[in-house]
Formats: structure tokens, sequence, C-alpha cells
């Protein structure tokens, strides 16, 4: 990623969420990239300790703890902040300039996933227009989210002309208004690398690339053999014909539904693919092994690729980093629960 990155002119600014350990932090950013980015206050405190130049809370954040946590992580390194709303800009400012910090602030506008954002046009000028009138804000630039593009290459493909198309209208609206825009953040693991044909972007915020999972891998952004994050799991019971019930359910491996290829199942085990895990209870993990040529036992232990590799690590307090067959050390998931 960092590589694709420096080959073609683009910001690297990796989202945190996937792996949550400062240890993955760091090695990212010997790698290149220009800063990190997290969602949540908290997350912040603890990827602040990763040495960035700077953080990006990709995250229109609420409530005075925690925007006194902002403000007073503005006055050690350089921060920036997404928002799409005056109400969020004016709370934010007021946490500011009450620790006497400087917060630069990106403009969230859609690009087509309809989840936050503001139209691109005229309405992200206005709302820039606002914060450069707030004390402790600066505008910085533009930041979208085009989770919309996933899918096969094809599907990706099609949907990216379409976020170009909406990242060019809100460009020209600024330069209408003659308004720089520095910073343009864009990016997401299945788009990473159709970044450069979307003009304008200077910066992609990618993060399950870190680990990879099983939905990068079906929407062909991966290969399985990418996807680094194993769940060891424990054959618990084989007691009814057909089934072998794993130590791990909903509680450790999310159940979070798969979104591409098959679209069933919660998980791919290395050892048997052709065991199908159909069901999650908090703390069974339902193996369909009619079909499968594997013989499961009980105490066999088995290696399971999540879903979404995300939701799973959160669940972790540490995470087990292995080279060549051999437990080589242990990262602390430092911003596991880290909600606030």
């Amino acid at each position: 990623m960092a590589a694709y990155c420096r080959a073609h002119g683009l910001g690297l600014r990796p989202h945190t969420k996937t792996h949550k350990t400062v240890e993955v932090a760091r090695m990212q950013l010997d790698r290149g990239a220009v800063g990190l980015t997290v969602a949540k206050a908290g997350e912040a405190e603890v990827m602040a300790g990763a040495g960035p130049a700077e953080l990006l809370v990709a995250y229109p954040i609420l409530g005075a703890t925690k925007l006194r946590t902002l403000a007073s992580l503005a006055r050690v390194l350089h921060l920036l902040v997404s928002l799409d709303s005056e109400a969020a800009a004016h709370e934010l400012s007021r946490a500011a300039a009450a620790q006497g910090s400087t917060i630069g602030v990106l403009v969230e506008f859609d690009s087509g996933l309809h989840r936050c954002g503001l139209q691109p046009g005229p309405a992200c000028v206005a709302l820039a227009r606002t914060i450069e009138s707030l004390p402790g804000l600066a505008f910085r630039g533009l930041m979208t989210y085009p989770g919309n593009i996933h899918g096969t290459e094809e599907e990706r493909r099609r949907e990216a002309a379409c976020v170009a198309q909406r990242v060019r209208k809100a460009l020209d609206a600024f330069r209408e208004a003659r308004l720089e825009v520095p910073i343009v953040s864009a990016g997401s693991t299945p788009s990473a690398f159709l970044s450069h044909e979307m003009d304008g972007i200077t910066e992609i915020r990618p993060g399950t690339y870190a680990y990879n999972d099983l939905n990068t891998s079906y929407q062909g952004a991966c290969r399985l053999e990418d996807c680094a994050a194993r769940v060891v799991t424990t054959v618990v019971s084989t007691a009814v014909p057909g089934r072998a019930m794993l130590d791990a359910g909903s509680k450790t491996l999310s159940s979070d539904p798969l979104g591409a290829g098959p679209k069933c199942g919660y998980g791919y085990v290395v050892e048997a693919p052709d065991a199908k895990l159909f069901k999650l209870n908090e703390e069974h993990g339902h193996l369909d092994t009619s079909q499968s040529a594997h013989a499961f036992r009980v105490g066999e232990v088995v290696t399971v690729i999540p879903n979404h590799v995300c939701t799973c690590v959160n669940m972790r307090d540490e995470v087990y980093v292995v080279r060549k067959g051999e437990v080589v050390g242990s990262w602390r998931v430092a911003a596991r629960g880290k909600i606030r």
C-alpha cells in the first residue's frame, strides 16, 4: 500500500480501526504513512503514542468530555477532525478555544455511501467558510468515505467512476468560490488501488489492508493467503451427527455477515474449507461437516479467517505474532474498547 501511494503521489493515512495496535501503527509510519486515522477520541489518545506527524479523527465528535480530550491532544500534535455540520463545528471550536489550541477541520461530503457528509457543492463551501470564522479551527480540506466501492473488480471500477464525479463536483464548487483545498482525503481498502484514477484526491485512509479478511478476499482486493489474522479455536464437540462445535462464537468472531462472494457463513476454516461455519451463538461456532472430507475430532485446534477483521480484533486483548509457524511475540490491542 505504501509503495502504491509513493508511485502515485498520494499520502497514506491508514485507519487504525482494523488493528488498534500501536506496534502496527509504527510499522505503517516507518513505511512512509503521512499520519494515522482514528474514529474516536479514545483511539486518538492511544495512537498519539505511535508518534504520527498528524492524526485525523475521521468522525464528527460531539460531547464535552471527548472534545476536551481532542483539544488537549491538539496542543501537543497536529490534529484534524472531520465533520459535516455547523453544530459540530461550533462545539469543536468552543473546546479548542477553551484550551488555546488549534484544530484542523476537514468538511465531509457524501460520495455515494449515504452515511455521513454534505452533498458535494455549495453546502460544503458554506460550512468551510463558517469553520474559518470560528476561533480555534482552521479549514484544511475535504474528506469522503467511498465505502460504496465494493464487490467485484468490475463493480468497484464502475462505482469508482461515480465517486470520481462527486469528487470533481465538490472541488469545482471550491474553485468557483476561490477557496484552497489542501487536503482531499478518501480511500478504503476495496477502493485503494483505484485512487489514482480519481482526480483531486490527495490521500487515502485504507484500514483493513493491514490484516485483510474474508470480505476483502472475496472482493478480489487481496488473496486468501494475504489474510494475516487467524482466529485459533478448538473443536469442543462432535456429538451431533454432521456437526462440529467450535469454542469461537459471536463473542470471538463477531456476528458480522459475509458481504461478498457466497454472502453466507461466518468465517473460513483453513484446515477444512469444505466445512461450513453456518451459525454462531455467543460461545459456539456451528460447523456443518456433513459434506466435509475432514474428520473433526474433539480437542483439535483449527484456524478461522474472519468475515470482518476489524470487529473481530476489537474483541481481543492481544494478538500473537507468528513467523514461519513459530510464535515470536505478542502485541496489545491497546485501543480496543475505546468507543468514546
